[in-house]
């Protein structure tokens, strides 16, 4: 014990050293105030470094070293969340990333396969002071004994799983398990699915597996970022503090109702409504409501011009429109085209009118007239009016709102009454997906902020060239008393034109990958990794595709646990429009969070409907059997059994439906009904979609029969020590039997 504190003190006082240089090298950095460009870009850069580095060393401070291995070879090496290096000419490695390969015996190595080891030591520390040891050895012949032994070598591990929940997820770093590990460790290319049921880990492996890529390609992931999607926002908070705990700061976290800049989903759809929204078959629906918007006069549009008044029927703008497709770009880059070809139709027009010879029919008119006569065109404000009627420009925002308002004629009756709402309502995370959608059908016409940078451009080339001219005046002026060798000297004028010294002053962007990810649609991410995977709808599905054009990720989840109207449920469906079967499938068979007692419940609710149904098989049971109780006063039970199972540490979750949510409330001190709880909170109350990858320590599910099978097997598996049951009316067929 005294000597791996000495050694824990020394990793903890390399880490001050680090953190006070990092501190130093920001404030003397910033302290530069005004400076020349060049400085400034490498002060940001700097800057940006060592925030980044300060970031992980604050993150990791408390728990960073958690284990040592023993080689047979007589070396050892101590493990931990983050690397560390000595301050010596070699760089010599104190502390291990656990990520690395030389890391790995320490999760995977047994006593049939021991890896070259010959003990491997848990650490267990409270903030810097050294708390536990545990040995396992793995070499017996050799073992060398030094009472931290314990009989079982899953102390560790279990006494992770019974320790008090926080209401935020902790690393497992140190507990990995081999078929985790497999998984964290899997190679970087193509979609891997990892499949689990309740408390298998899937989600933390999922987050093991962001830091390891980041750690094992960091040079590609840092430019392109890992977006991780979550099912809410309670989730993304729960996850929040498990990446910086490994020393990763620069991932975006995001939940679909998330990934279209600019839009944040508040509002909240019925299941009929998020079903239909969430079809493949709404991008035909959207396909048809923009081609519905590049419109034929009705009957014709008259444009005066001159004294003349020229008539745009449907054929000749039929015409326009169809050449205008033809060139098979989205609605607004498209515009351009459409654009010159009315202004060549009306050009057309008129020249006829004013420069045909009554005589014999041909036209007077030379290539500069007609050039003229369409630039002019081209001023008539009418004009513009008419294309503006026949193919307005549109935003994603306008085309899905107007849709929703009047779905009537894209849609079936029924599917129109579902999705159908006011254009000024909030939007839902059912209408991002549609939102990305129409974005990619609009595209954007760049012509008006291509101009603006030319603009700017020119500007700064103006302005650069009056700085070379000032500096050609000073030269002058300084040497003109000075004979012809002395005014060889060289100066800025003489290395450098105007154009090339504005670019050399541009300015560099400076933000995170992440920063520019979430506020770029068009972003392509190096990886990205989806938890409960099996509830996005196909529609979510195409606007993550879109993100991932090399198609490396990550997903998690458990088609058992399908709640959502719209998810697909089905790994082959999902996948299949995209990579047909390349892609891998693992699972996770293992419950490390839920006791054998609740686990058989859960699968009892199950079985009730598929009777072929295996759960993951749990590693522990606590004694504690589940119970279920009736009641004719729901609120005043409830009071009573939130007082009877809220640990003495630890989180209690109670998991009402929605619509009895502020009743309960009412009669639970502390406890809000809020759409985004604070899971911190020793007792939260949730509903089952709130509560998907949560886990508490005590959870009381209320009223069972208002749940479909999934909701209610997701609600009853998310207690790692005792659940109560309590109802007013029937009981579901598992759980009555």
């Amino acid at each position: 014990m005294r000597r791996e504190q000495e050694f824990i003190d020394s990793l903890y006082a390399r880490v001050d050293v680090l953190r006070g240089d990092a501190e130093s090298s920001v404030t003397d950095a910033l302290a530069q105030g005004d400076k020349p460009m060049q400085a400034r870009l490498e002060r940001d850069i700097l800057v940006a470094e060592r925030s980044g580095l300060l970031a992980a060393l604050n993150a990791v401070d408390g728990s960073l070293c958690f284990g040592r291995i023993d080689l047979t070879s007589g070396a050892s090496h101590h493990i931990g969340r983050i690397g560390l290096r000595a301050d010596d000419t070699e760089r010599t490695p104190i502390l291990i990333d656990w990520r690395a390969e030389v890391a790995r015996p320490f999760y995977l190595a047994t006593g049939h396969t021991p890896m070259g080891l010959s003990r491997r030591r848990h650490i267990s520390t409270d903030g810097r002071r050294v708390t536990a040891l545990h040995d396992e050895f793995l070499d017996v012949d050799d073992a060398i004994r030094t009472g931290y032994e314990a009989p079982s070598g899953d102390d560790v591990l279990l006494a992770a799983l019974n320790s008090a929940r926080t209401g935020r997820m902790a690393d497992i770093v140190q507990t990995i398990q081999a078929e985790q590990d497999e998984i964290i460790r899997a190679p970087h290319r193509g979609i891997l699915v990892v499949e689990g049921g309740p408390g298998t880990g899937k989600t933390a492996v999922a987050l093991h597996r962001a830091a390891y890529l980041l750690y094992e390609h960091r040079e590609l992931l840092a430019k392109r970022a890992v977006l991780i999607v979550g099912p809410n926002p309670a989730f993304l908070g729960y996850i929040g503090e498990v990446l910086p705990s490994l020393g990763e700061t620069g991932v975006l976290l995001a939940t679909v109702g998330e990934l279209f800049p600019g839009v944040k989903a508040t509002a909240t759809d019925t299941p009929e409504a998020a079903a239909v929204k969430g079809r493949a078959e709404m991008a035909d629906v959207l396909a048809a409501v923009v081609r519905d918007r590049q419109a034929l006069p009705d009957p014709v549009i008259a444009i005066e011009h001159d004294r003349e008044i020229l008539m745009l029927d449907d054929g000749l703008v039929g015409v326009a429109r169809e050449r205008t497709r033809a060139a098979k770009l989205p609605h607004n880059a498209a515009r351009e085209y459409f654009e010159g070809h009315i202004l060549n139709t009306l050009t057309e027009l008129y020249a006829e009118r004013v420069g045909t010879d009554p005589y014999d029919g041909s036209n007077l008119l030379d290539a500069s007239d007609i050039t003229q006569i369409r630039d002019d065109i081209a001023e008539n404000p009418e004009v513009w009016s008419a294309i503006d009627q026949l193919w307005p420009v549109l935003t994603p925002q306008r085309l899905v709102a107007d849709f929703l308002a009047e779905p009537e004629g894209y849609v079936s009756a029924a599917d129109a009454a579902a999705i159908r709402r006011p254009v000024t309502r909030a939007w839902t995370v059912a209408d991002v997906p549609l939102l990305d959608e129409a974005a990619e059908l609009l595209g954007e016409d760049d012509r008006v902020a291509r101009a603006r940078a030319e603009r700017e451009r020119e500007r700064q080339v103006s302005y650069a060239q009056g700085v070379l001219e000032v500096s050609y005046a000073s030269r002058t002026y300084e040497f003109e008393d000075k004979d012809d060798e002395d005014s060889e000297v060289l100066s800025a004028h003489d290395i450098i034109d105007a154009e090339r010294f504005a670019e050399r002053h541009e300015e560099d962007d400076h933000r995170s990958a992440a920063e520019r990810a979430a506020a770029d649609r068009t972003w392509a991410f190096g990886h990205i990794i989806v938890d409960e995977a099996q509830e996005l709808s196909p529609m979510a599905w195409r606007l993550l595709m879109r993100r991932s054009p090399t198609r490396s990720m990550t997903l998690v989840g458990d088609p058992v646990q399908t709640a959502e109207a719209a998810g697909v449920g089905s790994w082959s469906k999902i996948l299949q429009p995209y990579v047909e079967d390349r892609w891998e499938h693992t699972r996770l068979g293992v419950n490390y969070r839920t006791p054998a007692e609740i686990m058989d419940l859960a699968a009892a609710v199950v079985r009730a409907e598929h009777p072929d149904f295996e759960p993951p098989s749990s590693v522990r049971s606590t004694g504690v059997r589940p119970w279920i109780r009736a009641t004719d006063d729901l609120p005043g039970a409830v009071a009573k059994a939130v007082d009877e199972l809220t640990p003495a540490e630890g989180r209690l979750a109670v998991i009402a439906p929605r619509a009895l949510h502020r009743r309960l409330a009412a009669h639970l001190e502390g406890v809000t009904a809020d759409a985004e709880p604070d899971l911190t909170h020793t007792v939260v109350l949730l509903d089952p979609r709130q509560a998907k990858g949560l886990e508490f320590d005590s959870v009381l599910v209320v009223e069972p029969g208002h749940y479909g099978t999934s909701d209610l097997y997701v609600a009853l598996t998310r207690a790692t020590q005792r659940l109560g049951v309590l109802h007013t009316g029937p009981l579901p067929r598992g759980l009555a039997e």
